[in-house]
């Protein structure tokens, strides 16, 4: 083994010990304000080329305790304004009806993955039947480019059908085969958004399917997907040896709550987290993210600027957006490379997600319940 190759075992092994300093100290920060007036940001995992496309121009932080490294930016699985991209793709009324057959749509992810893993973006979140099918087919050919999250929504948690052990596993089963993949990376199952609305009894069936299929070898890790914080961190505590990864919003609103944080759970029992809806759902950006918006300027530096607000909690592994075209890709990517923000450009943004949560529709009041995590 040569010293590079030393280097980078040792960047990959980052101990425990290290990830829950790091993460106490930052979070402690943000409980405090910093998150309001500019951040503070502890870089992680330096000398880790042996992740999945790495990129030098890229920075990865580590998965909890996984082991893995994952990029600091990652592409979350909607595709909510791909019509802009593919004209007369949705064949309802919204963007779940895609037609994911259609040529364009295809291209349009393919070009999407092939601009990622150039780029050293290694993990795209696929939450639905819709997801897992096209992000499967876009990795065809190159499978071990990027590691793949797991959820089939519709014949999880939020159906009573499938709350059993077996039933779950039944639903990895069908994906997996339809979805023509061997094993998946991370198998997040949805549970519903107040996942407290769940039993005890439920939950311990769900964790039950999610340890047998990491036993089976058909996913590498576990964990699932909740919007209620209190739930999330009793889950975190009470399974410790099963939940490896959280997914759950965090937007450029969100802050360290100085008592009682989910991220107290996170950062003390190692565990990996996605944070999604970065961009508070679209409403973060004035224009309608076409190609040819008057306000694309003033939107990405939005974008790169909520980017860079999130990152400043170390504790997250990576916010997951929403991408429709390469340029926006490269807009992502181009924010981890950023200083971090200054005391103008927190204020800035601070105003911004001001307006944002003014434009909420109302099927996204929710999100309001998530400025302190």
């Amino acid at each position: 083994m040569d010293q590079k190759q030393k280097q980078a075992g040792k960047a990959n092994n980052i101990s425990r010990r290290e990830l829950m300093r790091d993460g106490a100290v930052v979070a402690a920060g943000l409980a405090a304000g910093l998150g309001a007036t500019g951040c503070q940001t502890t870089e992680v995992g330096k000398g880790v080329e042996k992740t999945r496309s790495y990129n030098p121009e890229m920075q990865y932080r580590p998965l909890g305790k996984t082991g893995l490294m994952i990029s600091s930016v990652c592409l979350g699985g909607h595709w909510k304004r791909v019509d802009k991209m593919v004209p007369g793709v949705f064949e309802g009324d919204n963007w779940l009806s895609a037609d994911l057959d259609s040529d364009g749509f295809k291209k349009n992810r393919r070009d999407i993955v092939t601009r990622c893993i150039e780029r050293g973006i290694n993990y795209i979140d696929a939450c639905t039947m819709q997801e897992v099918l096209a992000y499967s087919e876009a990795l065809r050919g190159r499978r071990d480019a990027m590691y793949l999250g797991f959820s089939w929504y519709q014949e999880e948690m939020r159906k009573e059908k499938y709350r059993k052990t077996e039933a779950l596993l039944g639903t990895l089963d069908k994906g997996m085969r339809q979805a023509k993949l061997d094993y998946v990376d991370l198998w997040r199952i949805t549970m519903h958004e107040q996942s407290g609305r769940h039993t005890n009894a439920e939950v311990d069936e769900m964790m039950g399917a999610l340890e047998k299929a990491r036993k089976q070898g058909k996913c590498r890790m576990c964990g699932f997907s909740s919007h209620d914080r209190p739930h999330i961190k009793w889950m975190i505590e009470t399974y410790p040896e099963v939940v490896q990864v959280v997914v759950t919003p965090y937007t450029a609103k969100s802050k360290v709550m100085p008592k009682d944080s989910v991220f107290d759970a996170i950062v003390k029992n190692g565990v990996g987290f996605f944070g999604i809806k970065p961009f508070a759902g679209t409403s973060l950006f004035k224009g309608d993210s076409s190609p040819d918006s008057l306000t694309r300027e003033e939107d990405d530096r939005l974008a790169r600027m909520a980017i860079r607000y999130i990152l400043c909690n170390p504790a997250i592994t990576a916010p997951i957006p929403g991408i429709i075209n390469p340029h926006q890709v490269d807009n992502v990517a181009r924010a981890v490379r950023e200083p971090d923000l200054d005391e103008a450009e927190a204020k800035e943004l601070s105003t911004a997600m001001d307006e944002a949560w003014a434009r909420l529709p109302d099927d996204y009041q929710w999100l309001k319940n998530w400025e302190y995590v």
